[in-house]
């Protein structure tokens, strides 16, 4: 019976979802006891004085911490993609340019031209986030706005924030604009300045966070959408990762990044930055659809507009064809039935418009790397609906 401490704080989605998938990997492969205490996001987390333990796994947030870890002389995993000086412990984190690249395809799917991001100063990960988001908006022929403040503690904006002046940068924006996030408090200040400014959120200005977490996106005055981390991924890889250690082994990597599963979409960004009517109507018939075969020209019926006509307004505003569209929201559906459900493959390939199994297989590994098996095995998520 080996003893590990689990450093994360359990006020967060985030955290809670690490310590999920922590608890996980003990059930099916570790004879572990673990520690863990109640803790804020920003509270300082610290083993208790005289604990006698085997490994740790902890979200290191401060040089302060890097030092009491160190000092305790055994394996540490780290799940935090906070970059400290002098911390050199294994690392299982968040894949942050891929969080970028999905929040800049989200936005783009929803037909923006214009985006934003509400950053945080003297934080390099997140700066890290905003370039790789940049890249992406940019790289598309998108523009990009940015309004830095300076954070309260860690990753937190500081509640006292002039959202007057925030309120200010946003209403100089070219409108729509689509505004990503560090985080949900971040998002949250946004959407408190759009409202003290008439402005209106998602029709002018779509809300998107980096981190989704439920309790501040749910209470939102507008409910805010969210990446969701894949947190019990990262927990089941740090546990993996901590036992090899603990066993005296060395692990195949020494720093794992996962990619985020998805977007939870909230009212924040339920909007489209079209003004095309009948590219309004077919994206709306798709959506409708999302479950069964649909062919172009059922589309292009439905917008009131020919085939031909519908394939270069396709192209013209969103950049892909009528045909990628329906693959595209086939496979998004795909996805969603894969992670929150316990659908046989054929049913997830019928619920999903596809014709077979095989083709299913075969579309749903080309696009994404993978097969259906092996993204339901690593990409489960509990209790949240994604769009």
């Amino acid at each position: 019976m080996r003893r590990v401490a689990v450093l994360v704080d359990t006020s967060t989605t985030w955290g809670r979802s690490v310590l999920r998938g922590i608890n996980s990997y003990r059930l099916n492969q570790g004879s572990w006891e673990i520690f863990v205490e109640a803790r804020g996001l920003e509270e300082h987390l610290r083993v208790p004085p005289g604990w006698r333990g085997q490994g740790v796994i902890a979200r290191v947030s401060s040089s302060k911490m890097v030092r009491e870890l160190k000092a305790l002389k055994i394996p540490v995993v780290n799940v935090s993609g906070i970059e400290l000086p002098g911390s050199s412990f294994p690392r299982v984190t968040t894949d942050l340019l891929a969080s970028g690249k999905l929040a800049a395809k989200h936005f783009v799917e929803r037909g923006f031209h214009h985006f934003a991001y509400f950053t945080l100063t003297g934080l390099k990960y997140v700066g890290a986030h905003r370039e790789a988001f940049a890249a992406a908006v940019m790289a598309g022929g998108g523009d990009l706005a940015s309004f830095a403040v300076k954070p309260l503690s860690g990753a937190e904006p500081d509640w006292s924030l002039d959202l007057t002046k925030l309120g200010q940068w946003v209403s100089s924006l070219p409108k729509p604009v689509a505004i990503l996030c560090w985080n949900a408090s971040s998002a949250r200040e946004i959407i408190f300045a759009c409202h003290e400014s008439g402005i209106m959120v998602p029709e002018e200005a779509a809300v998107l966070c980096q981190s989704y977490d439920e309790a501040l996106c749910e209470t939102a005055f507008v409910p805010i959408s969210g990446i969701a981390a894949a947190g019990e991924g990262i927990g089941q890889n740090a546990a993996n990762m901590l036992d090899i250690l603990m066993q005296g082994d060395k692990p195949e990597s020494l720093f794992i990044q996962i990619k985020p599963m998805g977007i939870v979409a909230r009212q924040s960004t339920d909007t489209l930055a079209i003004r095309d009517s009948a590219l309004i109507k077919a994206l709306s018939f798709l959506r409708q659809n999302a479950g069964r075969a649909v062919q172009v020209e059922e589309v292009a019926r439905e917008a009131g507009v020919s085939r031909r006509m519908l394939e270069r307004r396709f192209l013209e505003l969103m950049h892909r064809t009528p045909a990628d569209e329906i693959r595209r929201v086939h496979l998004e559906r795909a996805q969603r039935l894969l992670m929150e459900t316990d659908l046989p493959m054929t049913d997830v390939a019928e619920s999903s418009g596809f014709s077979s199994q095989a083709y299913f297989a075969d579309i749903f590994r080309r696009h994404l790397g993978l097969t259906p098996m092996k993204y339901r095995k690593q990409n489960r998520l509990r209790n949240l609906r994604l769009h």
